[in-house]
C-alpha cells in the first residue's frame, strides 16, 4: 500500500501541483511571519542591550500614585543624590540623565525622524570631559545655551554639519541652535529612525526638568564589582521616592517589552496566515476528493483483492503526507525569503530597523513543517474515509458515487442548525455592548461553517438565477450552468474558498468606513472651534508651552481661544485627570449636550463633569467633593453641569485659573481657537507663520482631524487588503485546480461535444462561463456575509461610539464583485485552453 500511495503521488504530478502551491502559500505566510518578527525582535533587543552596556545600576523616580503622596508630582533626583551615588563603594562613575521630546527640522523646514522617537538629552562629561554614552565623530560637545550636538544619522538626513544653524522645538516655540558636534550612539530609537539632540546639562534641565534635577542617574561599577553588589550599595543611599534597578534587569525588561510589542503584530499576521491555510483546506479537500473519485475503480480492485478500508484510507493519507511535506519544505524556504523581503520593505518605508542577522529559529522551522503536513493530512482524511466506505462492486460499476438523499438531508439539516445558531450568536452579541465580542466572534465562526455546509444546497437556486444571462451565450452558456451544478459539493468547496476572503474584505470595509463616518460626525458635533493647535508626534498629545497660547492670543484673526491642560488628582481614593479650560470662552469652542446645568457657571471652584464620571461618584448638579491636586493641596469643588461625554470631550472640566497654580509645570495639551473669518488657507497660513512655521506643531481644522484619523484607517485597511490578498490568491488556485480536474473528468464528454459540432471556441467559452458562475456565486455569498458581519460589529461599536453611522460602500462592493468575476475569468484561462486542445477521438476513447 505504501508503494502504491507513493506511485500515485508521482503519477499525478500536474494535478497535485495546485495543492502544493495552496499549502506552500499558507506555510510561507506562517514561516515568513515568524522569521520577520523574530528578526525584528532580535535586532531591537540587541540594539537596546547595547544602550544598557554602560549601565550597571540605574536610579529612577519611583512611580507613586497612592493616597499618601502627591498624585501627579514626579519624585526628584537631585544633584546631591548624584554626588552620593558617585561615592558609593564599588562605583566607578555616576551620570545624571535628563531627556524629553525634541523635534528637529531639516533645511527645508520638514520634520526629521518619525515622531515618537524624536528625543533630546544632555551631554554629561565625566572623567576626561567625555560622556561614555556618545562618541563624538566631529566637533565638540555642547557647553552652553544655544549649542547642540546631533546624532550622525540625523545630521546626514538633514544635511547638517558643524557650524550650521538648526531649527528645533521642545515644547512648541521654535528654537535656533548652533550645531557644535556630531556623535554616534547605540540608542535604539536612533537606530529605528528617530533623532537625538544633545544639550549641555543645565540647558537640558531647564528644558526637560528643573534646574539641578535629573530624570535618571546611571551608575557604572568599578572593576571586580558585580551589578548586584553595586545595587545593594546604591539602595542604602536612596530616598524613599526613588528606586534602583540593575542594568541586566533593565535590558531584560526592555527585551520583554519588545516581545510584547511584536507579539501583537505576529498574532495579527498569523491570523491571516491561518485564513490562507483555512482557504487552502477547501482546495486540498477538493483535490483529494476528485483524485479519489478518478481512482474509484482502482481502489475497488484493491478492496476486492484483500485491502481493508483502513489500508485504503491510509494510502490516501500517505499521499497527503508526501504532498504536505514537499509543500511545507518549499513553503519554509519561501517564507524565509518573505521575512527578509518584509524587513527590506520596512526599511524602504522610512521605518529604519536596527542592523542584525536574519533569524530562522527552530520554532519557526518546526511550526512551518508541522502546519504544512497536518493541514494537508486533515484535509485529505475525509475524502480518503469516504472512498474506503464505497463497496467494491458499486465502485467497479460507477466512477461517480452520487450522494444519497439521506446524506444530503443530514448535511442540510446540520448546516441549517449551525447557520441558525451562528446567526443567533452574532445577533445576541450585537446587543450586548462591550461584553458581546466573544459571543459575536464565536457566532461568526459557526455561521461561516454553517453557510459552508449549506453551500451545495444554496448553489442550485443562486446559479439558476444566472440562467437568463447564460442563455445569451447559447449552448456554451447552458452547458456551463449544468456543469456548475452537476457536482454541488465540488462547486461549494471551490466557491467557499473565495467566499471566506471576500467576507473578511467586505466586513472590514464596512466597519472602517462606518467608524470613519462616526468620527467625522463626532468632530463636527463636538468642536465649535475652527482650529486645534497641538504638538505633533506619534500621539499628538505632547506638552505644549503656554507661550503658544500667548502668541495665538495676539493674532488679530483670533476671536476666542482656550488651552486644554491636564493634571492628575485624587478623588475619593481614585486617580482622576482634571481638564483645565478657559471658563469664559469654552462654550464658544466646544459643543456638548448637557443633562443638567451648562457652561455658564464654570469658574472658580465650579466644575462641569461628563455623565459617566458623575454616575461613578453619584454626583449631580449642586454636588460638592474634595480633590487633592497635583501639588498635594486639597480643595473643594462643586458641580454646576453634567454633560454627555464622547471620545473627544469628557472628564472633569474646571477653569485654568483654578487648576494652573496647582500644576508643577504649566503646559497645554492643545489650544482650541475660533477665528473671525472661519477656516481658510490664508488664516491657517497666518497661524503657522505666527508660530514660526514650526514642523513640530500641527494646526488642524475639523477636516484635518478627521482626515488624520481617516489616514490611519486607510493605512490599516490597505494592510488588511494586502494580507487578505494571499487568501484570494489561494482561492484562485482552487478555481484553477477544480476546473482543470473537471476538464480531465469530462474528457469523453468534451470529445463528444466536439464530435457533434461544438468548436474549440465554444468549448473555451463553456469552461470560462462555468468558472465565472462559480466565482460570482462565491463572491455574492462573501459580500452578503461581510455586510451582515459589518452591520453586527457596528452595533457593537456604536455602544462606545454614539456617533457611529453605518455606511454601505456600494462602490467598493461593486469592485469586489467585479474582482470575483475577474478571478473566474483568469482562473479559467489554462483549463479552457487545455479543454479546447483535447483530441476528440482520443478524448472519446478515454476512460
Amino acid at each position: 500500500m505504501l508503494r502504491t500511495a507513493l506511485r500515485n503521488v508521482l503519477a499525478h504530478k500536474a494535478r497535485l501541483m495546485m495543492t502544493v502551491l495552496a499549502v506552500l502559500l499558507g506555510v510561507a505566510f506562517v514561516s515568513g511571519t515568524l522569521v520577520f518578527t523574530d528578526t525584528i525582535s532580535s535586532a531591537y533587543q540587541k540594539s537596546s542591550e547595547k544602550g544598557f552596556s554602560g549601565v550597571d545600576v540605574a536610579i529612577k523616580p519611583e512611580k507613586s500614585d497612592d493616597d499618601s503622596g502627591n498624585p501627579g508630582a514626579a519624585p526628584r533626583l537631585t544633584q546631591g543624590l548624584l554626588d552620593r551615588a558617585d561615592k558609593v563603594p564599588g562605583a566607578a562613575s555616576a551620570t545624571g540623565i535628563v531627556s524629553g521630546y525634541t523635534a528637529v527640522a531639516d533645511k527645508s523646514g520638514d520634520l526629521l525622524g518619525n515622531g515618537f522617537a524624536n528625543a533630546g538629552g544632555n551631554y554629561y562629561p565625566g572623567a576626561g570631559g567625555k560622556d561614555p554614552r556618545y562618541t563624538l565623530t566631529d566637533g565638540r560637545a555642547p557647553k552652553s545655551a544655544g549649542e547642540v550636538a546631533l546624532d550622525s544619522k540625523t545630521a546626514d538626513r538633514g544635511h547638517y554639519k558643524v557650524g550650521d544653524s538648526v531649527r528645533l522645538s521642545v515644547d512648541g516655540p521654535v528654537r535656533r541652535e548652533k550645531v557644535v558636534g556630531v556623535f554616534s550612539t547605540d540608542d535604539g530609537n536612533v537606530a529605528a529612525g528617530g533623532s537625538l539632540v544633545l544639550f549641555d546639562t543645565p540647558t537640558a534641565q531647564r528644558l526637560f526638568a528643573k534646574p539641578g534635577e535629573f530624570g535618571e542617574i546611571d551608575v557604572k561599577a568599578a572593576a571586580g564589582t558585580s551589578q548586584a553588589a553595586l545595587k545593594a550599595g546604591v539602595d542604602r543611599i536612596l530616598p524613599k521616592d526613588a528606586e534602583a534597578t540593575t542594568g541586566q534587569q533593565l535590558a531584560d525588561d526592555q527585551a520583554d517589552l519588545i516581545k510584547q510589542q511584536m507579539s501583537g503584530m505576529q498574532t495579527g499576521m498569523l491570523v491571516f496566515a491561518g485564513i490562507s491555510l483555512f482557504v487552502g483546506v477547501f482546495i486540498i479537500a477538493n483535490t483529494f476528493t476528485m483524485l479519489v473519485a478518478q481512482r474509484t475503480r482502482e481502489l475497488a480492485l484493491m478492496r476486492a483483492v484483500g485491502a481493508s478500508r483502513r489500508q485504503v484510507t491510509r494510502s490516501v493519507l500517505i499521499e497527503a503526507t508526501a504532498v504536505g511535506a514537499v509543500a511545507a519544505v518549499t513553503g519554509l524556504a519561501a517564507g524565509i525569503g518573505i521575512g527578509a523581503g518584509l524587513r527590506s520593505l520596512l526599511n524602504s518605508t522610512g521605518a529604519t530597523v536596527p542592523d542584525g542577522p536574519l533569524i530562522v529559529s527552530p520554532t519557526a522551522i518546526a511550526v512551518s513543517l508541522l502546519v504544512g503536513v497536518v493541514v494537508t493530512v486533515l484535509a485529505a482524511w475525509l475524502p480518503g474515509r469516504r472512498a474506503a466506505k464505497i463497496p467494491p462492486v458499486a465502485a467497479m460499476n460507477s466512477v461517480h458515487a452520487a450522494p444519497t438523499t439521506r446524506g444530503l438531508v443530514v448535511r442540510n439539516t446540520i448546516g441549517a442548525v449551525l447557520a441558525g445558531a451562528g446567526a443567533a450568536g452574532v445577533l445576541a452579541g450585537s446587543r450586548m455592548g462591550s461584553d458581546g465580542k466573544l459571543p459575536m466572534g464565536l457566532g461568526a465562526a459557526v455561521l461561516v461553517v454553517g453557510v459552508f455546509v449549506l453551500t451545495p444546497l444554496l448553489s442550485r437556486p443562486l446559479i439558476a438565477a444566472a440562467a437568463p444571462v447564460l442563455r445569451a451565450f447559447g449552448i456554451s452558456g447552458k452547458l456551463a450552468r449544468q456543469n456548475a451544478v452537476r457536482n454541488p459539493r465540488r462547486t461549494a468547496a471551490t466557491a467557499s474558498a473565495l467566499m471566506v476572503g471576500l467576507t473578511l474584505i467586505t466586513g472590514m470595509t464596512v466597519i472602517a468606513g462606518s467608524v470613519q463616518k462616526g468620527i467625522d460626525n463626532m468632530a463636527t458635533s463636538a468642536l465649535k472651534s475652527d482650529y486645534v493647535v497641538s504638538l505633533g508626534g506619534f500621539d499628538g498629545m505632547r506638552p505644549l508651552s503656554p507661550d503658544v497660547e500667548k502668541t495665538l492670543g495676539d493674532l488679530d484673526q483670533v476671536n476666542a481661544l482656550s488651552p486644554l491642560r491636564n493634571s492628575a488628582s485624587r478623588i475619593e481614593g481614585d486617580t482622576e485627570y482634571l481638564t483645565g479650560v478657559n471658563g469664559k470662552t469654552v462654550r464658544d469652542l466646544v459643543s456638548v449636550d448637557f443633562k443638567e446645568g451648562s457652561f455658564a457657571g464654570l469658574g472658580g471652584d465650579k466644575v462641569v463633569v461628563d455623565d459617566k464620571t458623575a454616575d461613578h461618584y453619584g454626583w449631580k448638579r449642586g454636588s460638592a467633593f474634595t480633590v487633592t491636586y497635583e501639588d498635594g493641596r486639597r480643595g473643594k469643588l462643586s458641580v454646576v453641569g453634567v454633560y454627555e461625554g464622547n471620545q473627544m470631550i469628557r472628564g472633569i472640566m474646571l477653569d485654568n485659573a483654578t487648576l494652573s497654580p496647582h500644576m508643577r509645570t504649566v503646559t497645554d495639551m492643545q489650544v482650541m481657537l475660533k477665528t473671525k473669518d472661519g477656516t481658510s488657507a490664508a488664516t491657517k497660513d497666518a497661524i503657522e507663520k505666527a508660530l514660526g512655521d514650526n514642523p513640530a506643531i500641527q494646526v488642524q481644522d475639523k477636516k484635518d482631524i478627521s482626515d488624520g484619523i481617516a489616514q490611519f484607517f486607510t493605512l490599516m485597511l490597505n494592510m488588511l487588503y494586502g494580507l487578505l490578498a494571499m487568501a484570494v490568491i489561494v482561492a484562485v488556485l482552487g478555481v484553477i485546480n477544480t476546473l482543470a480536474m473537471s476538464v480531465f473528468e469530462r474528457s469523453q464528454e468534451i470529445g463528444m461535444l466536439r464530435a457533434i459540432g461544438l468548436d474549440r471556441r465554444g468549448i473555451k467559452r463553456m469552461v470560462r462561463l462555468e468558472s465565472l458562475v462559480i466565482s460570482l456565486f462565491g463572491g455574492v455569498l462573501g459580500i452578503g456575509l461581510g455586510l451582515f458581519f459589518g452591520w453586527a460589529a457596528g452595533e457593537l461599536i456604536s455602544s462606545g461610539l454614539p456617533t457611529y453611522e453605518l455606511v454601505l460602500p456600494w462602490g467598493r462592493m461593486a469592485v469586489f464583485l467585479v474582482l470575483a468575476a475577474l478571478v473566474g475569468v483568469l482562473a479559467a484561462l489554462w483549463p479552457a485552453r487545455r479543454a479546447a486542445k483535447l483530441n476528440m477521438l482520443a478524448a472519446i476513447k478515454a476512460e
